[in-house]
């Protein structure tokens, strides 16, 4: 499991300013639960002064993302909106005491959820939409530029670096060879060089050992039950969108689900799993790859 410091802990059992402020006149949203995680913040903003008087928020995600939200709504209260927007995702990171790297993304999501309220406090139109061809991640809906401005404002220099901070790359791994691209157009800037092989030789190293052997002292029994409860608590969400998801089969680190009702055949059902894969791989501590049940091997399949 991640390493939180007490401060992390304790945003996430007691959190600040949760829920909506009430007179609110400014609104972010950021995510989407089909991704595994989603922000909406609000704030009450003195016209007079553009003083931050109230923050709120409203979050679906992980303990890391609970903390990022209750951080960032404290650390903004009664701030200007333009010191608000001074305020870098490692800021909260560092509000926090810190984050494990596989969790900077919570408080990248803070940062955007404050520019985008911002903007509509000030009737500016703040997009997380993608241009045509601008989009790199399709599992987590990530597009180039904030993997440029991610990789500027906190020193990236590997593939799995962005994953942390920004989810990119760490589904199905398809835009790995896109992020690589950026790295080495972003970190060229400053003089530097990309070293595909030597991030090869960090990955494993830096891996917690969860990750590398898996979830130790757990039956394949159990690991299955705790496989099931988590789908089991992802499916609230797709059933208010009258979709569904169920567990198929467990082979090894290879995850295969059905997807019901409006998620099957559904545009975004790439994007669902990568976000199912996501909560799998953090909620169980170990790498997965989840795949829809049309995918198992033909001998199993026909079983």
């Amino acid at each position: 499991m991640w390493d939180y410091s007490e401060t992390v802990k304790e945003h996430f059992y007691n959190p600040r300013n949760a829920g909506e402020v009430a007179d609110l006149n400014a609104t972010g949203d950021v995510g989407s639960l089909s991704c595994g995680d989603a922000l909406r913040l609000t704030l009450k903003v003195n016209p007079d002064t553009e003083i931050i008087e109230d923050a709120g928020f409203q979050t679906f995600g992980c303990g890391s993302a609970i903390a990022s939200s209750s951080a960032l709504t404290e650390i903004i209260k009664g701030m200007t909106l333009d010191d608000a927007l001074k305020v870098s995702n490692q800021d909260i990171a560092d509000y926090l005491d810190g984050l494990p790297p596989e969790k900077m993304h919570c408080s990248v999501m803070g940062r955007e959820a404050l520019q985008a309220a911002v903007a509509n406090y000030r009737g500016e139109e703040w997009k997380d939409d993608h241009e045509e061809g601008a989009l790199i991640c399709k599992c987590f809906a990530v597009d180039a530029v904030l993997i440029e401005d991610t990789i500027r404002a906190n020193n990236l220099t590997t593939v799995e670096q962005v994953a942390h901070y920004t989810k990119a790359g760490g589904g199905c791994a398809s835009c790995h060879e896109g992020i690589e691209e950026i790295l080495t157009s972003v970190m060229a800037e400053s003089g530097q060089v990309f070293d595909p092989n030597a991030e090869a030789a960090m990955d494993v190293e830096s891996m917690p050992q969860t990750l590398i052997e898996g979830t130790s002292g757990m039956t394949m029994l159990k690991r299955i039950k705790r496989i099931e409860t988590i789908i089991d608590s992802i499916r609230p969400q797709l059933q208010r969108d009258k979709g569904d998801i169920e567990l198929v089969e467990v082979m090894g680190n290879t995850i295969y689900v059905n997807m019901i009702g409006a998620c099957a055949g559904c545009q975004m059902a790439a994007q669902t799993l990568g976000g199912v894969q996501q909560r799998l791989i953090e909620d169980l501590g170990e790498i997965v790859k989840v795949l829809p049940a049309t995918e198992l091997p033909k001998a199993m399949a026909g079983a």
